[in-house]
């Protein structure tokens, strides 16, 4: 199956989660992904002003592994692969520090630190949904027993390396899994406490603040202990240095997650051998007005040398005629980019992707149905149409070779995709334009209001026998995107 996320990322670009999910009982599991961009016409974007090469500069896209899931208390008990792991690591590497051992035992703390991350999320994701106030406190409670039993575990765990044989720089490892784990663990508290501040149960509160601030403060004390960066109040710098250090510890312990792809350009034999043929049948139209001039009038005769010259014009005319033909061919069945998905040095699978402005009949009726416009628009788009972006994706995925390539239980792959709207924005007007009510003594009032412009975003995503739609409104103007939603297809 296939699930899709998506969010403004910043004031300028959009980021689509996308989840490939390969199901078991298939060993090759393909999916689809077609992405229809309707375009207001006034933004003057076209094949002309927006080429192939200034739509993959606006898309930057990053391939992981989906993180393996596991409960909360499920790790918190013990039992679960992740603490085993690491702790079987802790101890090989402590006993024999090979380079392989050494390698084995980093891995296990990068996946322990990202599964403790995507845990805590989707448990915390599921509090904020329970609907009674007495299950959120059980909830709750339960939740904050658990992480500190798992962060009490992990810290017990470094008493193994603590021994002649572990390096420091070895060492260091474990230390930045524990200081990832503590940063993420104040943040979402603080988010903890921010949710229930906006709530309007004073009572659960008032039960659940002071267990989240005993944790906290245990969280400082161990980041002070160990003298890791804080924040600062009133840091003359910001706060600049932890913010840093934040993102290179994310970087870090996600860095097995993210997967080696290769990428480039798909059916390049193809191409050569299309644009060979093209340049035989231009020589053979040549060769051939040369021969017939040939054997009419002599060699060194005028009009040979006339014919030469014409058949060498038109030669060169054909050969890009040619091309151009042999182009449109390439382009509906090979895709613009390869990129083969590696997990350490097996190759796993591939994902193609493909761009074209393309015009409203070549659009599938469904996609036009999902469009949905309203008659004002339906009518201007008579006069002024909207271009249309399609942006194909196939990616496919070995479910043997993926479970072979770790020892964890991978759902799949997750596609993290940011476009930029930078390029789209450059010929917008004003962001703000006056409008004018009378107020109350009837006199004019100039209000200013804000100018906004609107792409349709339309996915279409197949796997297997599913197929389905979805439908994004995205509202921005010259200062950057305002808002996203997602309408019923």
């Amino acid at each position: 199956m296939i699930a899709v996320e998506t969010k403004i990322h910043d004031k300028f670009s959009l980021e689509f989660k996308v989840a490939y999910k390969a199901r078991r009982k298939m060993q090759v599991n393909n999916f689809v992904l077609n992405t229809w961009i309707f375009i207001p016409n006034s933004l003057d974007i076209n094949s002309a002003t927006y080429s192939r090469d200034d739509f993959y500069k606006d898309i930057r896209t990053n391939i992981r592994l989906i993180t393996p899931v596991f409960l909360v208390r499920e790790i918190a008990c013990g039992e679960a692969i992740p603490l085993r792991n690491l702790e079987a690591a802790m101890q090989h590497l402590a006993i024999n520090p090979t380079r392989g051992n050494v390698a084995e035992y980093e891995y296990q703390i990068k996946m322990f630190s990202a599964i403790y991350k995507s845990a805590i999320r989707d448990q915390l994701a599921y509090i904020y949904k329970a609907a009674q106030a007495e299950e959120k406190e059980r909830l709750v409670t339960c939740f904050l027993k658990d992480i500190s039993e798992i962060l009490a575990k992990y810290r017990n765990l470094a008493k193994i390396i603590k021994a002649p044989t572990v390096e420091v720089v070895v060492y260091n490892y474990y230390l930045f899994g524990d200081e990832f784990m503590t940063n993420l663990t104040e943040k979402e508290l603080f988010n903890l406490i921010d949710k229930f501040n906006h709530l309007n149960e004073s009572e659960l509160r008032a039960k659940i603040l002071p267990l989240v601030l005993v944790i906290l403060e245990k969280e400082q004390l161990h980041k002070v202990v160990n003298k890791y960066i804080t924040v600062q109040p009133e840091s003359p710098d910001c706060n600049k240095e932890i913010v840093f250090r934040l993102d290179a510890l994310k970087r870090y312990v996600e860095s097995d997650l993210f997967i080696n792809a290769k990428k480039k350009r798909d059916g390049r034999v193809a191409e050569q051998v299309y644009y060979s043929i093209a340049a035989g049948l231009s020589m053979v139209f040549a060769t051939a007005i040369a021969f017939s001039i040939q054997l009419k009038y002599g060699n060194f005769t005028m009009p040979l040398f006339v014919a030469l010259v014409v058949s060498y014009m038109l030669k060169d005319r054909i050969k890009e005629l040619m091309r151009y033909y042999f182009a449109q061919k390439i382009s509906a069945k090979y895709y613009d980019n390869k990129t083969t998905i590696n997990v350490i040095e097996n190759e796993i699978g591939f994902s193609k992707e493909s761009f074209d402005f393309i015009e409203e009949v070549n659009v599938p009726k469904d996609i036009i149905r999902v469009r949905n416009r309203i008659p004002l628009i339906e009518a201007e788009n008579r006069y002024a149409k909207e271009k249309i972006i399609l942006f194909r994706k196939t990616v496919q995925i070995d479910r043997k070779l993926l479970d072979k390539s770790t020892n964890y239980n991978i759902d799949g792959v997750v596609e993290i995709v940011r476009f930029n709207l930078l390029s789209l924005m450059r010929n917008t007007d004003n962001p703000e334009v006056p409008l004018f009510v009378l107020d109350k003594d009837e006199k004019a009032q100039k209000i200013m209001a804000v100018k906004n412009y609107y792409l349709n975003i339309i996915i279409q995503f197949k796997h297997d026998d599913d197929e389905q739609y979805i439908r994004y409104r995205v509202g921005f103007n010259r200062v950057g995107i305002n808002s996203l939603s997602e309408l019923s297809s």
